[in-house]
């Protein structure tokens, strides 16, 4: 079933299945252990999943990348409110994707259109390298594709946004997060790491200082979301 623009997400379990990549036993595992809702049930009782069967399993296959176990996902999930919303658990995953390195997957047209459960036109996969979401390969029907990004990128295909905006705004967001980085540690190699090495620690100190900073980067990552999430909302009102 391909969703039209506007109209709710409804898809099989074998749809589903290919919109996020897994294979249906895999799918039906995860509804055994409790991490997915059950589907509704639409004519002849056959079960049909939406967008936030989609944002949670997409989620789950993030958390599993990350190599943490089923019951430390099982846990993780519980803790998100029951009527999370599908941007949140967007967010959620973009958090988690964060930390996975980066790697993409090869797919040709066709594969391309089952994992965005669409057709794609030309402009739609133009739109999508703009994004960042797929690079092309030298074989035309061939793309790589960011697992994190795809979803996302699929999604923001049916906001009327011209190609060149958002050219735009992905030079605008390496600009602003390149600069940030920079900043941010110019500013802790000064204050922090500078005065900590003078001070001639021992050795052991030295590697737990070491492993300690490095903590502190999911702590950073998330307070940029956080402010940036308040800067956008407070633009947008």
């Amino acid at each position: 079933m391909t969703a039209t623009p506007g109209e709710p997400l409804r898809l099989t379990v074998d749809e589903l299945a290919a919109r996020a990549g897994v294979t249906v036993r895999t799918l039906r595992f995860y509804s055994t252990k409790g991490l997915l809702p059950p589907p509704e049930l639409g004519p002849r009782r056959v079960g049909l999943y939406g967008a936030q069967h989609l944002d949670r399993l997409e989620l789950i296959e993030e958390l599993q990348r990350q190599g943490l176990t089923l019951a430390a996902i099982e846990r993780y999930l519980a803790q998100l409110p029951a009527d999370i919303s599908s941007l949140d658990l967007a967010i959620h995953r973009a958090l988690v994707a964060s930390w996975t390195p980066e790697s993409a997957e090869e797919a040709t047209r066709a594969q391309l259109e089952r994992r965005a459960g669409r057709e794609l036109s030309d402009a739609d996969v133009d739109r999508l390298v703009a994004m960042g979401a797929l690079h092309r390969t030298e074989a035309p029907e061939v793309f790589k594709i960011d697992p994190g990004l795809l979803p996302l990128g699929v999604r923001v295909l049916d906001v009327p946004i011209p190609l060149e905006t958002l050219v735009a705004a992905r030079a605008v967001v390496r600009l602003h997060s390149q600069a940030t980085a920079h900043d941010l540690h110019r500013l802790f190699r000064e204050t922090v790491w500078k005065p900590y090495r003078e001070s001639d620690p021992a050795p052991a100190e030295l590697e737990r200082m070491k492993a300690l900073t490095d903590q502190i980067q999911p702590m950073v990552v998330q307070a940029l979301v956080t402010a940036f999430q308040r800067s956008l909302a407070d633009e947008l009102r």
